[in-house]
């Protein structure tokens, strides 16, 4: 029998969920040598903590609440989605002219997949977004000031969210470490909370996109209801009536 508490198999069931992106009962009760019930505890009591998220026969990390990954770790982990989100979200650009894109990896792709060959206003306090944008014809970029995260290489602060308040744009699209039904939109840090809720109320329209993990999430500063969005944009690998519980709260929820 195994001798670790049952802290310790947690800790270890959420270190192997992130590094494969997913566990399964079957194995995991192998691998640490308990029952599959005893496996299926620890996932009901992960999940209760917002950890992971439960599957039929395993389950998969959500983004922790408490730590934020930087824009190189973001770079590295569910690109294909990511691609996808991110061109499915440019696409409901329709007649914006001007846009306020989100400082994350999944924003950036969005920005990378706006159309090249139109005038469009690009507001952003991502540094590596206007880096992106800047040497494109028809694309004005305007960078938001304010003090640079290190992380995630993008402004904050009360020079950031002043700029932000003087504009009326016409979509935002929104990044978050966390979104759930219950508790919205959320991330870990204040400063960044304030520059994504100005960007919301400064916009006509939001959209928000992310990968599947961000579902159930929850961070510890929360800047939207999702009653605030137009639409979520997410993959297939949300599942379809996970989807539509959101959409009853107000946005039309596309999988990709």
């Amino acid at each position: 029998m195994s001798t670790r508490t049952a802290e310790e198999r947690q800790r270890e069931i959420v270190l192997a969920a992130r590094r494969d992106g997913s566990v399964d009962v079957t194995a995991l009760a192998t691998e640490l040598g308990v029952a599959k019930e005893t496996v299926r505890r620890d996932l009901r009591v992960l999940e209760d903590h917002g950890l992971l998220r439960r599957t039929h026969g395993g389950a998969y990390p959500v983004e922790s609440a408490g730590f934020e990954t930087t824009l190189a770790f973001r770079a590295t982990s569910h690109v294909p989605e990511k691609r996808r989100i991110a061109s499915a979200a440019a696409e409901l650009l329709g007649d914006a002219e001007t846009v306020f894109v989100d400082e994350g990896f999944t924003p950036q792709l969005i920005a990378e997949a706006l159309p090249m060959d139109r005038p469009l206003t690009v507001v952003t306090a991502s540094l590596p977004v206007a880096g992106a944008l800047a040497e494109t014809e028809h694309i004005s970029v305007l960078l938001l000031g304010g003090r640079v995260r290190s992380g995630t290489l993008a402004t904050v602060d009360h020079w950031t969210t002043k700029m932000l308040a003087g504009f009326v744009i016409d979509l935002a699209f929104i990044g978050a470490n966390g979104i759930s039904r219950e508790h919205g939109l959320t991330t870990p840090d204040p400063a960044v909370s304030e520059v994504k809720a100005q960007a919301i109320r400064a916009a006509r329209r939001t959209v928000f996109a992310g990968v599947h993990t961000k579902f159930g999430a929850v961070s510890f500063c929360r800047f939207a209801d999702i009653g605030a969005l137009e639409t979520i944009v997410t993959s297939t690998l949300l599942p379809a009536a996970e989807a539509h519980r959101y959409s009853l709260l107000g946005p039309q929820v596309i999988r990709v």
